[in-house]
Formats: C-alpha cells, structure tokens, sequence
C-alpha cells in the first residue's frame, strides 16, 4: 500500500474508532425548540406542582423522540487525557450524524446513517472524496454509545436516584438534575418506566456494561428538551468525562448519505484505489 493510501485508511479508522469507542460531549448551547409540556422538566408556573425526577426525565425523552433531529456540540476527556470535540447535528432511532470531528492534530467530517458511516477523505479515491465503511458488515455491529440527547435521557429513565440540584443554576429557565448510577443501576435503565422499545433498551444496557460507574448532571428546558449534559463514566481503564450541549431540537434537516457515486468502499480505500 502506497504512502497516500495509507494515511487515508489510517484517517478513516480513527474516524471509526471515535464512533465505535463512544465519544461524547462539549460546552455551549443555552436551549431549543419551541412549545411546553405540562408534564415538563422546565420552571414549573406559579401555584403549580412540580414534576418528581423521574416524570421530567421521562416527559423529556418522550418529546426529544419524536423530534429525531437536534444540533450538538460535543466534547470527551478520555481516560488517557485526550480531549475530542464533535460539532453538527445528531440523530436518534435510527442513530445517525453530521459531524465536524476534531482530534489532537486531526480534523475530518463524518456522516452516518444508521450503521453506516461516511468519511470524507483528504484525498479522493478514483476521484470519490467519501469513503464509506459499513459497521454491520458480516454480523451485528458491537454496541456503541450514540452520545445524542435521547440516549442520555435513556439511562436516567426510570432511575429513583436521580435529584433535582435546588442550588445555584448558571442556565436560567431550566432545572438542573443530578445522579450517581452504579453498573447495576445503568443496567436497570428503564426498568420502571417501561417506555424504550425493548430492542433499544437491550442495546442501551449492552452499550454501557463496561461501566462501573457514571456521574450525570442534566439541565431540562422550559420546553422539555435536554439543554446540557455533563457526565463522568468510570471503568476499568479509569474516569472519561464528557460535556455535551444541544438546540434546535426538530428544526434541523434530517442527515443524508453522500450520493454514491461520490463514494469509495473502505476497502478500495485501503488498496489505494483502482
């Protein structure tokens, strides 16, 4: 393999590798969307009876579903110290992205829809500037986490340990909710609430049971959509933290695969082309 296709495949697998090792998060982004649910996670009105945790965690992830779309920011600490950033929009159920990544001395754009990823290649291959790498090839893909606003809410459905924070709140007009889960009570996801498919509840639980530990904090807006998440996970390689901001919650045009004959496989990316 030439020195060019090289750094090519070499660009594409880290792009992979991002989306397949579950990186998260970012700062900025104050709210979204338009339109309030009495059920809601927001600042309850006067003389009217706030939602418990658990009720506004559940309303929200109700309305966040059906808005399949929303812009993130997005930011991960690993547990060696390198920090990731994604911009651009997410998707949930079926997961899928747009994003600008960037990386200690890297940056590249990636597209996916449902299990298929597309990387845009500094390059092109036979004169095709995306290269296309299926995660479902020859079986199911391994679990990964997708990092949108949906799944975040996901691991706090149904969970009597999540609070709301009654301090300082530095996003006004949103209640803000911590939670300190265990593996166990990651695994117990929804087992009360009973909303998730049960398809999705299984991915969800499969997805995170290399967790020993997860710190959460959420901020639900005046319209029942996730601001802001902060988390800190814990294995047994040791703590990531993640930060990760959303808005225009439905407003977002859904994403869309490169046109195909804009794209190379993976594999005649790795060859070099023809």
């Amino acid at each position: 393999m030439n020195r060019t296709a090289r750094e090519r495949a070499a660009a594409a697998l880290a792009g992979a590798a991002l989306l397949t090792a579950g990186l998260t998060a970012c700062d900025g982004g104050t709210g979204a969307g338009a339109g309030r649910s009495a059920a809601g996670g927001g600042v309850t009105a006067p003389g009217a009876v706030a939602p418990s945790p658990v009720e506004a965690v559940k309303a929200a992830w109700l309305k966040t579903v059906r808005a399949k779309f929303a812009m993130a920011e997005i930011s991960a600490t690993g547990s060696d110290g390198k920090t990731t950033t994604q911009t651009g929009t997410k998707g949930w159920y079926p997961s899928a992205h747009d994003l600008t990544i960037k990386g200690p001395g890297s940056e590249s754009r990636s597209v996916m829809t449902g299990d298929v990823v597309y990387t845009q290649l500094k390059t092109p291959v036979d004169g095709k500037p995306w290269m296309k790498l299926d995660l479902a090839a020859g079986g199911a893909p391994a679990p990964r986490m997708n990092e949108d606003p949906a799944e975040y809410l996901a691991l706090l459905l149904g969970q009597p340990k999540v609070v709301l924070d009654t301090g300082d709140n530095d996003l006004p007009g949103t209640r803000h909710y911590r939670a300190v889960l265990t593996g166990a009570d990651l695994q117990a996801a929804d087992g009360s609430t009973g909303v998730m498919p049960e398809k999705d509840r299984r991915y969800l639980r499969e997805s995170v049971k290399h967790l020993t530990a997860l710190e959460v904090q959420l901020w639900i807006g005046k319209d029942d959509y996730p601001v802001r998440v902060l988390t800190v996970g814990h294995d047994d390689k040791g703590a990531s933290s993640t930060s990760a901001s959303f808005d225009g919650f439905g407003q977002v045009a859904p994403v869309v695969a490169p046109p195909a004959d804009q794209v190379a496989d993976f594999d005649a990316v790795l060859k070099g082309g023809s």
